[in-house]
């Protein structure tokens, strides 16, 4: 098996020791001001995951939050290493500027950016920022949009008369180096066709990895059709602890937090999403119902209580959430985007308990070598320990 590549997250909405809601129509909530999304705690976050050997840091969007390119632009200045996952929409930014943007970035930052392109699985949302395309019309311009992209990249010059966009003699006069790769998910038909046809990793949410699997392989048989490989990544967050039982009051802490009200709320707006993606998510919780989380061993669908997206994590001793990231592994998932609450503290559970477990395996290393001692870096288990 080919070696794993971790990524972390950076909550640009705001962190908390409870679960920060957001995303496909839910709001924030009060807790995403617990500690807010300034510059100086999100370079905390982000020299931690460079630090502990995650290769970069999955930055969101929408109204909900900060804007990704100047967040993470901020932070490549405090950062060495570390890449930046930027996630944006194609019905905001044209395609010719987009692909200049990426090109500046890559100059600027040393080949550090990332794309995660996002469709827009919410019509209401994408009006606001004045797109009018429904669902499956987005999904078309995302192809236009990626293949006018990926043809400036090359140094092409690109005449492109769509259906939903369209450019003359566009060119870049100086090319990214390398080209970002393009991550991309969807669940619906029309996702899967896009993901086929354009792009580098496939992202899926953290469903149980039966259904992972079936993705997988309706997305690899297509891209084959079409004369392509894809690579496979999986969004989850994370609950690792030195003993199971540790994790799981941990998650249980996290459960009576949520307000009944709050869920039922929640849920009610999520259930108007059109993403089918987070159509899958409700299912797994069956509409908010909290008796029975634990969807598959040692995976966890509470997050999705109180929150959009990605809503399911791996629970459980560093040995147990190491046995699932194996068993997602063995199916073909090589890249994992996590995340925690709060980001800070869990990027070193996850850090210093888990990603041991896989280098022992032979699955993982740090992307820059065994420079933790040398560099003088103090575990958070240690500096916890040390205080007075």
């Amino acid at each position: 098996m080919s070696a794993l590549t971790f990524h972390w997250f950076l909550p640009t909405t705001g962190d908390s020791r409870h679960v920060v809601g957001g995303g496909h129509g839910a709001a924030p909530g009060s807790a995403g001001g617990d500690r807010p999304a300034s510059v100086e705690y999100l370079g905390q976050i982000a020299r931690t995951a460079e630090q502990l050997g995650f290769v970069g840091a999955l930055t969101p969007t929408g109204a909900w939050c900060e804007d990704a390119w100047l967040t993470t632009a901020m932070l490549t200045q405090v950062t060495e290493r570390l890449k930046f996952l930027v996630a944006f929409r194609p019905g905001q930014i044209g395609p010719t500027l987009s692909a200049q943007m990426a090109a500046t970035y890559q100059r600027q930052s040393h080949g550090r950016l990332l794309l995660n392109v996002v469709t827009g699985g919410e019509s209401a949302e994408q009006r606001a920022y004045g797109d009018f395309l429904d669902k499956d019309q987005r999904y078309a311009r995302t192809g236009e949009f990626l293949d006018i992209v990926r043809r400036l990249w090359t140094g092409g010059t690109v005449d492109h008369h769509g259906t939903h966009l369209r450019v003359e003699g566009a060119r870049l006069n100086r090319l990214p180096e390398p080209a970002p790769l393009i991550y991309f998910g969807g669940s619906s038909p029309a996702a899967v066709e896009v993901a086929a046809r354009h792009t580098d990793v496939y992202l899926t949410w953290g469903e149980p990895p039966r259904q992972v699997k079936q993705k997988i392989e309706e997305v690899r048989s297509r891209a084959a059709a079409l004369g392509r490989e894809v690579r496979f990544g999986i969004r989850l967050h994370t609950i690792s602890r030195d003993t199971s039982a540790q994790a799981w009051a941990e998650a249980e802490r996290l459960l009576a937090a949520m307000d009944p009200d709050r869920i039922k709320a929640v849920q009610e707006g999520l259930a108007t999403s059109e993403s089918e993606g987070q159509r899958r998510m409700r299912e797994l919780h069956r509409g908010g119902d909290t008796s029975d989380l634990e969807i598959h061993p040692n995976l966890w669908a509470g997050v999705g209580l109180v929150r959009g997206g990605a809503g399911t994590a791996l629970v459980g001793s560093h040995t147990e959430v190491a046995d699932l990231i194996e068993e997602y592994h063995r199916l073909g998932v090589d890249e994992f985007v996590l995340s925690g609450a709060p980001h800070l503290e869990e990027a070193y559970w996850f850090g210093e308990g888990v990603l041991p477990v896989l280098q022992r395996r032979g699955l993982w290393t740090h992307p820059a070598g065994p420079r933790t001692a040398e560099a003088g870096i103090v575990p958070f288990a240690a500096a916890v320990d040390a205080r007075p």
